[in-house]
C-alpha cells in the first residue's frame, strides 16, 4: 500500500497498490490514521462487489442502517442507495441526493464519523462531490464570526431535507412534516467540536441543516446565518473532487462539509454511500 499526500493546503490522501477486497488488519488501521491526518481518502481502480464493499466497511468500523428504508439497497440495508437507474423496472433508493452542503446525520445525537461512497453509474458529463476543510474554516473565522460560536450549541433539523415517499401520497404537508419531526425531532451539538484524537477544532454548522445558535432570537439568528454560511461557503473554501471510473471515496464527517453536484438532465447516475462508526466519540465533550 502507497500513501500519497495531498499538496499543502489541500485534502486527499490518494492510496495505491492496493484491493479493497484483500485489506488486513494492518492495512486498515492505517487508512484510518490517514484519513484523521488528511481527512478524506481516495482509492482508484477498484471493483468490488456490494458485498465486499461492505466486508471493507466493516474493517474500517462499523457500517450504519440509514434510518428510512427507501434508501436501503434491497440486499444490503448498509447501503445507502442515491440513484435514478430502474432496476428491473424498479425504482431503487433516492434520486438527487446530497445537493446542499452538509454533514450525514447531523441532525441526530450521533452523527456518522466516517463516509464512504463508491460510484455504480457515472454521468457522462460529470459527477462530482464538492468539500469544504472546517477545521481550517474556524481557524480562518475572524473575530466578529466566533463570537457567535466560541461556547455556544447549534440547532439542527433534519426535517427540511425529508424527501416525499409514496405513502405520503394525499397527506397534507404540514401533517408531513409534523411526522418527520416526531421521528428526527431538532437537537442540539457544540458550534465548535473537538476531535476526539488530534484535539483540533471545527466549525460544525452547514446550511443543510443547521437552522440557527441556541439563545438567539429568530431575526439574530437570521443575521448570524446568513454571515456564518456567507463565509463558511466562499469559493475560496471549496476543494472539488471529480469522479473516475473505480474511484472510491472515504472522508471523515467530523472535519468535511460536502455537497454533490447536480446531475446533468437525464444522464444515469448511481452511487453506493455507506456510513461508518469508528467507535470514537464524535468529539470531545
Amino acid at each position: 500500500m502507497e500513501i500519497h499526500s495531498p499538496s499543502q493546503g489541500r485534502i486527499g490522501a490518494e492510496i495505491s497498490q492496493l484491493d479493497l477486497r484483500a485489506v488486513t488488519a494492518q492495512d486498515a488501521t492505517r487508512i484510518r490514521q490517514t484519513i484523521y491526518e488528511h481527512k478524506l481518502v481516495i482509492f482508484h481502480g477498484q471493483s468490488p462487489s456490494p458485498e465486499e464493499y461492505i466486508a471493507f466497511a466493516r474493517k474500517i468500523g462499523r457500517p450504519q442502517v440509514y434510518f428510512q428504508h427507501n434508501y436501503h439497497h434491497p440486499q444490503h440495508p448498509e447501503l445507502f442507495v442515491s440513484s435514478n437507474v430502474l432496476e428491473d423496472g424498479k425504482k431503487v433508493g433516492v434520486a438527487g441526493t446530497g445537493r446542499y452542503w452538509h454533514t450525514d446525520y447531523q441532525f441526530f445525537q450521533e452523527p456518522l464519523p466516517l463516509v464512504m461512497v463508491y460510484p455504480q453509474v457515472l454521468p457522462k458529463a460529470k459527477r462530482e462531490t464538492y468539500f469544504i476543510d472546517m477545521q481550517r474554516v474556524y481557524e480562518a473565522m475572524p473575530a466578529e464570526l466566533r463570537a457567535y460560536v466560541e461556547g455556544h450549541r447549534a440547532i439542527q433539523e433534519g426535517k427540511w431535507r425529508y424527501k416525499i415517499t409514496p405513502e405520503d401520497v394525499d397527506k397534507a404537508l404540514v401533517d408531513i412534516l409534523a411526522a418527520v419531526e416526531k421521528q428526527v425531532p431538532a437537537i442540539t451539538h457544540p458550534a465548535v467540536i473537538e476531535h476526539p484524537l488530534t484535539g483540533r477544532k471545527s466549525l460544525y454548522l452547514s446550511s443543510g441543516f443547521t437552522t440557527g445558535i441556541e439563545g438567539l432570537t429568530h431575526e439574530e439568528n437570521r443575521a448570524a446565518m446568513a454571515k456564518l454560511f456567507a463565509f463558511i461557503e466562499q469559493e475560496a473554501h471549496v476543494q472539488t473532487y471529480s469522479y473516475q471510473p473505480g474511484d472510491i471515496l472515504l472522508w471523515e464527517n467530523r472535519a468535511l462539509l460536502h455537497k454533490a453536484s447536480d446531475n446533468p438532465l437525464g444522464e444515469p447516475s448511481k452511487s453506493y454511500r455507506i456510513g461508518i462508526y469508528d467507535e470514537l466519540p464524535f468529539y470531545k465533550s
